[in-house]
């Protein structure tokens, strides 16, 4: 898997389909299941981090515009 730092949001998201797939199948014995539900983990609190600062950076947008007021983009789970 690549670096958490260089992955994108849509490389992420097919990764945590891959494992939920996976998962679901039952085919994994107990450890393999505990390392996947890990590295879904990990690219769930990726997901999170890039939605953020995606947030982050649409407030500052909208914090320069004209007129314009900051919308709640906040993401719910």
């Amino acid at each position: 898997m690549e670096e958490q730092n260089t992955i994108s949001f849509e490389e992420a998201m097919k990764g945590l389909e891959q494992i939920a797939g996976e998962l679901e199948k039952g085919d994994l014995n107990l450890d393999e299941s505990v390392s996947k539900f890990e590295e879904g983990m990990k690219l769930s609190k990726t997901c999170s981090k890039i939605l953020e600062d995606a947030e982050k950076r649409i407030s500052i947008l909208l914090k320069n515009g004209e007129d314009v007021s900051e919308e709640n983009f906040s993401v719910e789970g």
